[in-house]
């Protein structure tokens, strides 16, 4: 069959357009296949912080896996304030965070859970918890939210003040303090405190300038943010602690859905690797505060069970009764405290 001049012309173009459209393929692919991810967190970086170390362990596992993933981590809250994190997630422009879940708690109110004055026991008893239907509840609301959970991470925490010690509630009266949480924060002023609400990364200048009297976070902050420069007295968590905070490692469904399935098949494990040293760590934390504190000057004491149950007996009135009217709050109460 003898080509004529349009044929000849519509076979180029044809052919053309196959070229160009394999070479699009292999570009696509090896887009897919050499991605950077951003990883956000509020805490110092390289200074020791738990959370921190968390997610530089999942960046050098994810190098050492070779599957052309590289994540880039931004400490300090250099990319993200700390609570815009979750919303930044949620919609794609940040891939990974440490995230203090109550944080988003304004969002999702059942979050506050997550940080219930006295609900978490120990450490023991907070592993125990990540693998009951209490945390399954949680984690199905953080997936429909379009987030995922990488590593679980429960810390303990306590109080400090540069007044006087905390023990019982009526040590509080009268001072200015910060919560992490809505929750805390009822228990706090239900006990006579004022209250004001800030990131834990804000605690030390609150305190410097004195905006806050007194405050309660995680060991691992109290550490990483030298609190100990601020105060006068520590209230460790101890065998009575209150405090007890679920900080994970979140990742946004969005980023997690660009990576092909090696890519995320090493992603999962790394969180897997970092979650695992966080729980051979958490014990540890408050060890190492204790240490910190006393060396620092500062006293340290613990609270006895009659301060803790009389603590307890405040959030029952307050933040127990107020969470119980949040969507499916008192279930998620009871079912946290099923898991002895």
């Amino acid at each position: 069959m003898t080509l004529t001049f349009d044929h000849k012309i519509n076979r180029i173009f044809f052919k053309s357009v196959l070229i160009m459209g394999a070479a699009a393929l292999v570009s696509g692919v090896a887009t897919a296949q050499n991605i950077t991810l951003k990883a956000s967190h509020q805490w110092p970086g390289g200074k020791g912080d738990v959370r921190d170390e968390m997610v530089q362990i999942i960046a050098k596992e994810m190098a050492k896996a070779n599957v052309g993933v590289t994540i880039k981590v931004y400490p300090g809250k250099s990319l993200f304030k700390p609570k815009a994190q979750w919303n930044a997630m949620v919609k794609g422009q940040l891939d990974i965070s440490a995230f203090p879940l109550d944080y988003a708690s304004g969002r999702h109110p059942q979050f506050s859970a997550t940080l219930m004055p006295g609900l978490v026991k120990n450490h023991d008893h907070a592993q125990r918890l990540n693998n009951s239907p209490f945390m399954d509840d949680i984690k199905k609301i953080i997936d429909k939210a379009g987030i995922m959970v990488l590593s679980d991470a429960w810390l303990a925490g306590g109080f400090v003040s540069k007044k006087n010690c905390i023990l019982g509630p009526e040590t509080i009266k009268g001072q200015v303090t910060r919560a992490a949480g809505p929750a805390f924060e009822r228990m706090l002023a239900g006990a006579g405190a004022s209250i004001s609400s800030m990131p834990s990364s804000a605690i030390y200048q609150a305190l410097q300038t004195g905006v806050l009297d007194a405050a309660n976070t995680s060991s691992g902050s109290f550490v990483s943010y030298r609190i100990y420069e601020q105060v006068k007295c520590l209230t460790a968590p101890g065998a009575n602690a209150l405090w007890f905070m679920y900080e994970p490692i979140l990742m946004s469904k969005k980023s997690f859905a660009k990576l092909n399935k090696a890519q995320q098949k090493a992603l999962l494990a790394a969180g897997k690797t970092a979650e695992a040293y966080m729980t051979a760590q958490a014990k540890g934390l408050d060890s190492k505060l204790v240490k910190v504190y006393k060396k620092a000057g500062v006293k340290v004491v613990t609270m006895n069970a009659s301060q803790a149950a009389a603590w307890r007996k405040i959030a029952n009135e307050t933040s127990y009764k107020v969470f119980a009217k949040v969507p499916g709050g008192k279930e998620l109460i009871e079912k946290a405290l099923a898991v002895k």
